[in-house]
């Protein structure tokens, strides 16, 4: 984007001028504009600043542990939601697919999912189109979290066209409103990088302890991901499901004695201020839900019932795509 700058030094009035259409308009036309990435608004590569430790530590988790009581969804919407989960985990599991195939940043699914449920604890009515709602909140949770955000024109294909752009801008007015713009909700992916320091500060003796939290956090994304799309996990806070995340990830790389689990378990109960007997339940949750998904990827098909299957032991899956969501 260019700026023109109009005035004079004599004339202290400034104003600006935005050319970017035009300027685009007419490098397309001399076809010197590259190809955008698929589905985002773009092709320019997206810079992140490196991660600040200053920025971590017990006050941030305190501030977002303060936070995340305020965008839970409400007890009336948990109870209907969890009495007919199908419909909402079909939704929740299309917008799974349509930010894997766009490349959106690992932020936007979980913060989308979240204004869909709190856009339908606002309103208790569900849209004509469930489908025009969730890649509502996949637009505004790619514009509020990536400097290159998914176009409207791509949520519409990946919905076969079901509803038009014009009708998914409205959409966006529409879940913006209802939320009085207030859309930067605490998700369970705001605590993952709070928490993993914690845990490489009790893991001694590791010979590679920065490629051992680097895989920690991935498990712990994939197993959040996970928890994000099933509704069981709908009343939970984010930081609690976190937690649950990283401790059921600890165990499935069984690189850890049963004395430094228990360790680790409590440092993780700590921090998001539960008991550790609940973090524990809700581990087992996981991994419950872990072993089902996996169990039915395993599943012959209709020209492998002749043959066995062999039964593998459960693991923490290394990313989302070896979880059959």
């Amino acid at each position: 984007m260019t700026m023109r700058l109009l005035g004079t030094d004599r004339d202290m009035s400034v104003s600006l001028w935005c050319e970017e259409v035009e300027e685009v308009q007419g490098q397309e036309e001399q076809g010197q504009v590259e190809v955008p990435a698929q589905g985002h608004a773009s092709g320019s590569p997206q810079l992140r600043a490196a991660w600040d430790p200053t920025v971590s530590g017990h006050r941030v988790i305190q501030r977002l542990l303060h936070l995340e009581e305020r965008y839970m969804p409400s007890m009336l919407y948990i109870a209907l939601i969890q009495r007919d989960p199908e419909r909402r985990e079909e939704v929740a599991k299309w917008a799974l697919e349509v930010c894997c195939e766009c490349g959106c940043d690992e932020a936007v699914f979980p913060l989308s999912v979240s204004l869909m449920d709190r856009f339908l604890s606002a309103s208790l009515a569900l849209p004509v189109s469930p489908y025009c709602l969730m890649a509502g909140c996949i637009l505004i949770a790619s514009k509020l979290t990536e400097c290159d955000n998914v176009t409207a024109d791509t949520l519409c294909a990946s919905a076969e066209y079901s509803f038009q752009p014009s009708n998914l801008r409205e959409m966006e007015r529409v879940i913006l409103a209802t939320l009085r713009w207030d859309t930067a909700a605490v998700t369970p992916q705001d605590f993952l990088p709070h928490f993993v320091p914690f845990l490489g500060e009790r893991g001694d003796g590791e010979s590679d302890p920065a490629a051992l939290l680097s895989t920690l956090r991935r498990h712990g994304d994939t197993l959040a991901a996970m928890c994000v799309c099933d509704s069981r996990f709908l009343g939970a806070p984010p930081s609690l499901v976190a937690a649950a995340s990283l401790n059921c990830a600890l165990r499935g790389l069984g690189n850890k004695g049963p004395a430094e689990l228990e360790d680790m378990s409590e440092v993780l109960a700590e921090l998001c201020r539960t008991d550790p007997t609940v973090l524990q339940c809700y581990s087992e949750m996981i991994e419950c839900v872990l072993r089902h998904r996996l169990r039915s990827g395993l599943e012959p098909g209709p020209m492998e019932k002749g043959e066995e299957v062999e039964d593998e032991r459960s693991a923490t899956p290394t990313d989302m795509r070896e979880v059959d969501f």
